[in-house]
């Protein structure tokens, strides 16, 4: 996040009867990969030099390096707020860049008044930026018309600027599933173009490797209009969606398939199947949502559950629920997955349900009957993800303040937790569904392609990392 030094409050000129030879002026600055980036969002400058490590390595300099103008800004800076300060005209400016700044380089930009001519007001001051070494990194010239009025007021409120790389935690999840060979996929009735073409993305990433399961001819139809092709001997022909998702979880069975993808069917329609006591992918778990976000200004991904499938859960199904999302986390590669179970409250009482649900998983977790991660609740909601929050409340835990995982009490808090993240935050959000034999991936025609491929990565993941579960 970026602002105005506070520091700074009051901006004040120095007018051409005031100005001597000799005067100077200076302002410091410490470089970050952050001001870097924000420099190329606001200039357009996109040159690989200062953005892309890998470039930059073969490159003269072999590191990412600031763009030479970055430094000449902050001359600007000082002849625009301090010397001569504000009113003052740029009417020139040299300068020959000397040596290249990189992040973590603490640039000292200096002026000093060399010339004055007082009939024109034209001032000309010798510039210098020196490095941390004393190193000059830039010399020049700046030709200004110096203000003949004095001004002296307070310094404008800068926007806070948050930067944040829309897909990137996305584009490593999908760079880690890549390591793996792609796995079989039934995609069950993809008779639409997102579905379908989300599934032939997934097959270019190298995550998947589909079965086309439902209606050869509308696949093909829908394949057509959508202008794309596939693999035809990957169709698997069921004449309705009802019969595809019956088909898809017989292909699993039979160990043909290795993952379930949701086409254009109702969840409620392939869930039926999954949980069919006869034919299904039962197993002992209770089935569970889990939302992987990607929240802008948050240093980690958030996983959210469950907002899809449980309604209300009791205490089994909410042990359930958590180990299910510690196993998907851990297939991830968090060594500890921080699982915050939320209430209204940090407190236990009887008042409120969900505070007793959260310290009886507690306990199940401190006996063992839940493994793989560091669980604590209740939490209300800012003190699981706010340090700040955590320690006003003085609140010790190992959680409060850096869940990885947030536990909601029920599908609707859940489900309105994960929407505002999306909606209000601009998250991003993929998700599977766990506990059946195998992962499934859930869409819906408000993904993106990224979201797509990314939830398709976490079934991948997940799948590599756990052991296909006996059907029961």
């Amino acid at each position: 996040m970026f602002g105005c030094d506070p520091s700074f409050t009051t901006i004040e000129n120095r007018t051409l009867d005031e100005l001597q030879i000799g005067d100077s002026a200076e302002t410091e600055r410490v470089l970050t990969t952050e001001d870097i980036e924000l420099f190329a969002v606001m200039s357009g400058d996109v040159n690989p030099a200062h953005l892309d490590a890998a470039y930059a390595e073969d490159s003269d300099f072999h590191h990412v390096i600031a763009h030479g103008m970055w430094g000449g800004a902050l001359i600007s800076a000082v002849l625009g707020t301090r010397l001569p300060g504000p009113g003052t005209i740029y009417l020139g400016q040299s300068l020959r860049f000397r040596h290249p700044v990189s992040p973590g380089d603490r640039i000292t930009a200096r002026v000093t008044v060399r010339e004055i001519d007082r009939s024109s007001a034209k001032v000309t001051l010798d510039c210098l930026c020196q490095n941390q070494r004393g190193e000059p990194v830039i010399t020049g010239e700046a030709l200004v018309l110096a203000p003949r009025e004095k001004v002296s007021r307070p310094v404008t409120a800068l926007p806070d600027v948050r930067l944040h790389k829309a897909g990137a935690r996305f584009a490593a999840l999908i760079q880690q599933a890549r390591a793996f060979p792609p796995m079989t996929t039934a995609v069950v009735h993809p008779c639409d173009d997102l579905s379908l073409i989300g599934a032939l993305q997934a097959e270019a990433a190298g995550i998947i490797a589909p079965l086309y399961v439902g209606p050869r001819a509308k696949i093909l139809a829908t394949a057509r209009a959508a202008n794309v092709t596939l693999d035809e001997s990957r169709i698997v022909d069921a004449p309705h969606s009802h019969a595809a998702a019956e088909l898809a979880v017989a292909l699993v069975r039979e160990g043909r398939a290795a993952a379930l993808m949701k086409g254009k069917l109702h969840t409620d329609e392939l869930l039926s199947a999954v949980l069919s006591r006869e034919t299904g992918l039962r197993t002992e778990r209770r089935l569970s949502h889990v939302f992987a976000l990607d929240v802008p200004d948050v240093d980690r991904m958030l996983f959210i559950t469950d907002a899809a499938i449980n309604i209300a859960p009791d205490l089994e199904t909410m042990r359930d629920i958590v180990q299910n999302a510690i196993d998907l986390a851990l297939a991830l590669g968090l060594a500890e997955p921080r699982v915050a179970l939320l209430s209204a409250v940090e407190t236990v009482t009887g008042k409120i349900p969900s505070t007793l649900l959260a310290a009886s998983i507690c306990k199940m977790h401190d006996r063992g009957q839940i493994v793989g991660g560091l669980v604590d609740g209740p939490l209300a909601y800012d003190n699981a993800i706010s340090l700040e929050a955590a320690a006003a409340k003085g609140i010790t835990s190992g959680v409060a303040g850096r869940a990885d995982v947030l536990v909601a009490p029920n599908l609707e808090s859940g489900n309105m937790i994960a929407k505002q993240l999306i909606h209000l935050a601009g998250a991003e959000a993929a998700g599977i569904v766990i506990g059946a034999r195998v992962p499934i991936v859930l869409t819906s025609r408000a993904d993106s392609p990224a979201a797509r491929l990314a939830s398709a990565a976490l079934a991948r993941l997940h799948a590599e990392a756990a052991p296909r579960k006996p059907l029961v």
